[in-house]
């Protein structure tokens, strides 16, 4: 089976391992060093702001318990579907676990604060460092990263092109004072790096030439100041999308609840005719009494409500056959929830996203981190030899000795950093007193 292959085979250093593939990926994924730090990354709220928010690690936890139910749901409504796609619930718990392991410190602030410094160098997008760290990065084998099995790097893959085939056809204008960055000119294409198309080529390798072509079809061409973007993925990754979508919408909209960012007046003003609309197509769903419990002084009425909305995401998904004619049957089909169910995620989604993520505050915060994250990169960029550690310093010598893309290096150092190691590097770095 070409799916369950590995660029290197270590099977012979575990004679008595009788673990299917897909746990031993699960396994290496949750052993990473680049898992363990996302209990220190920022999902929404940035750590510190308040007790106890969620964090990237949490947030992959509750995603990966999603993406199990999704394929239980699944094989129970498609039973010889499933049974033919040989669907695995430690496969899509692989793959949610893994999803933000290549997001940098300080959210999207952080991505696009690199996706600027590296504008010459090839861009920084967080998918394409979640690729790059488990097929090159993370110390499991010495040059292929955690060595995961063939679907699994497949499931990863939310965008499976190259950062050159989408990449906006002109850039916006550098800046002289990283204070003045326009944020929103800078956000990265959705892709992987260039400098990682021989990890791509491999994974892609079993597919026919037709397919791999249709696969990486895009549904939007790159414009003068528009990004393209890709237009598929594999069945995997649309599950995994979805727990991912529906763990955001949903629990990160109990957090916000919970630490106050969200109000009852705020939601009745914004958000309450919007569900309102939505009562006549779903069954047994109330705008109000889903209110109350969300607002609700008893912490267990707001977790009912919470796991009720997980649960009604969940059962509405189904398997669509896509429009083209794959070979291969991992492209054949896609999830989809039910039409009512994506409006209802939908508008929580982007109720978190203007109500939350924009909030002046949360903003304030997202700032100060592009700033950290550039200055980093600017000082390491001048003198690599004397500031990077020494693992990183070789690295970035044998890259730039071998005339390949050194900057990467740096790159790779930084969006690997916790929020409170770039703040503490900083520190250390521009402080007058570092110690404060």
């Amino acid at each position: 089976m070409p799916w369950t292959d590995r660029q290197v085979n270590t099977l012979s250093n575990r004679p008595n391992d009788t673990r299917t593939p897909f746990q031993r990926d699960k396994a290496r994924i949750l052993h990473s060093a680049a898992f363990r730090r996302l209990q220190a990354k920022t999902q929404v709220m940035y750590v510190g702001m308040h007790d106890f928010p969620r964090t990237r690690l949490t947030h992959s936890l509750e995603a990966s318990q999603i993406g199990a139910s999704l394929i239980v749901h699944l094989s129970h409504r498609h039973p010889e579907l499933s049974k033919s796609l040989e669907f695995s619930e430690p496969l899509l718990e692989s793959l949610c676990l893994a999803h933000d392991i290549g997001h940098p410190p300080f959210g999207h602030g952080g991505e696009i604060a690199l996706n600027y410094m590296m504008r010459n160098n090839g861009g920084f997008e967080g998918n394409g460092q979640t690729f790059r760290i488990v097929t090159k990065l993370e110390a499991y084998t010495p040059e292929h990263g955690m060595n995961l099995t063939r679907r699994t790097l497949l499931g990863l893959l939310k965008y499976p092109v190259l950062a050159s085939q989408v990449r906006r056809e002109q850039l916006p204008e550098d800046v002289s004072n990283f204070k003045h960055l326009p944020t929103r000119q800078w956000l990265p294409p959705k892709a992987l790096y260039n400098d990682d198309v021989a990890q791509l080529d491999w994974v892609l390798a079993p597919l026919s030439t037709s397919d791999k072509q249709a696969f990486q079809a895009l549904s939007a061409e790159p414009q003068t100041t528009k990004h393209g973007r890709s237009a598929l993925k594999s069945v995997d990754a649309s599950i995994m999308e979805a727990a991912d979508d529906i763990a955001y919408g949903v629990h990160d909209l109990e957090d916000a609840i919970v630490v106050g960012l969200i109000q009852r007046d705020h939601w009745m003003k914004h958000m309450f005719d919007r569900l309102r609309s939505l009562e006549s197509s779903l069954p047994d769903f109330n705008a109000e009494s889903l209110t109350h419990a969300l607002f609700s002084d008893d912490h267990y009425e707001r977790k009912g409500a919470i796991g009720s909305l997980v649960n009604r995401l969940v059962t509405s998904a189904t398997l669509i056959k896509t429009d083209n004619d794959f070979e291969c049957p991992l492209l054949q089909y896609q999830v989809a929830l039910g039409d009512a169910e994506k409006q209802l995620l939908n508008a929580l989604k982007e109720f978190i996203f203007k109500w939350v993520i924009r909030k002046p505050e949360m903003q304030a915060q997202e700032f100060k981190g592009q700033q950290i994250v550039m200055e980093l990169f600017d000082v390491l960029s001048v003198e690599p030899e004397r500031l990077l550690p020494e693992n990183t310093r070789l690295r970035y010598l044998h890259e730039q000795e071998h005339g390949n893309n050194a900057p990467r290096v740096i790159s790779d150092y930084l969006s690997g950093m916790t929020d409170a190691y770039a703040a503490k590097l900083y520190q250390q770095l521009f402080a007058i007193n570092p110690s404060i």
